[in-house]
């Protein structure tokens, strides 16, 4: 059984070793495959596994060898998944494998927004506490507690209902938006309309996945609703949020301060505007890649190629 990586240097960068997928076939790893090299890469592939390489119909149909596409990732957006299924073509992701570490980088954005350890750490370093008169200095206007304010988080899967028990452990009240509106969680929330919740939250998280309905979901119109002292932070997909909107918002006090670690395009492009923004962290689409995180990503693809060939493949997406 031909195993082929189309892209695994974000799964191992050297720190996770593809002895899991070694041991169920012939494993090809490839770092990075540019699109033109996509059809020589996956020519012989039984199963093809990707993680943003982008695997269309029209390249799907020039891969007969092909019989199961394992995606590296949970969002699958990447395959065209219709196609795989005319052609019988199985394509499994992994659900659940990031919610830790999702989870905690909010938070660390969070309190890095309120709390602003480093930077302060970096004006010490700099003198500026040597030359201050008094004990203790701050230069962070949001210095404030999170016990007693309201987190509201849109889509409140896996991730969402994680942070949601986080927020509670610091005594936050939690305003939860979902389409499912289905959640069994040990702690007090409240549903909410999205409109509203963007109205009364003092943080907004995006959690919810990349739709026709949810593309835009964050625009000037809502951005308007948001208190002017709100945080907003998006470590779902990028084009949740109409960026120029934020940008604009940022950068006339609208709202407070925002984090995103994705965007629009990623890598991030020169024309994004997101960098112009004030009170803006932006971070390189990290929030997922834990090592912990990254090693269950590896342990549970290994088990969807190994279901798949006992003829019962698990976490199928086009069934």
């Amino acid at each position: 059984m031909k195993i082929v990586v189309l892209d695994g240097y974000t799964l191992n960068p050297g720190d996770n070793p593809w002895t899991p997928l070694e041991a169920l076939g012939s494993l090809t790893v490839h770092d990075r495959t540019p699109e033109e090299l996509i059809i020589t890469r996956a020519a012989d592939a039984d199963i093809l596994l990707t993680n943003k390489t982008p695997l269309s119909a029209e390249t799907l149909a020039r891969l007969p060898k092909l019989r199961m596409i394992s995606v590296l990732a949970t969002g699958y957006n990447v395959v065209d998944v219709a196609a795989a299924r005319a052609r019988g073509i199985p394509v499994c992701n992994v659900p659940g494998y990031s919610t830790n570490s999702v989870a905690e980088f909010v938070m660390a954005l969070i309190l890095d927004f309120f709390k602003q350890a480093r930077f302060h750490s970096d004006l010490v370093h700099q003198g500026e506490w040597q030359r201050c008169p008094d004990f203790c200095f701050w230069q962070n206007p949001h210095f404030s507690e999170l016990a007693g304010k309201t987190i509201g988080i849109v889509g409140f899967g896996a991730i969402g209902q994680r942070l949601g028990e986080l927020a509670t452990a610091f005594r936050m009240k939690v305003l939860a938006s979902s389409r499912s509106r289905r959640a069994d969680v040990p702690y007090p929330f409240e549903w909410a309309e999205t409109d509203d919740l963007f109205a009364r939250a003092d943080i907004v998280s995006l959690h919810c996945p990349l739709s026709d309905e949810t593309r835009g979901l964050v625009n000037k119109e809502r951005l308007a609703r948001m208190k002017p002292g709100a945080f907003l932070v998006n470590t779902a997909r990028g084009p949740l949020v109409v960026e120029q909107d934020l940008c604009d918002a940022l950068n006339a006090g609208t709202i407070a301060g925002a984090a995103c670690d994705v965007v629009s395009a990623e890598p991030i492009r020169a024309d994004n505007p997101l960098p112009h923004a004030r009170n803006l962290t932006l971070t390189p689409h990290i929030a997922w890649a834990a090592l912990e995180a990254r090693r269950r990503l590896m342990d549970s693809t290994a088990g969807n190629i190994a279901a798949f060939l006992t003829g019962k493949p698990v976490n199928v997406v086009n069934p």
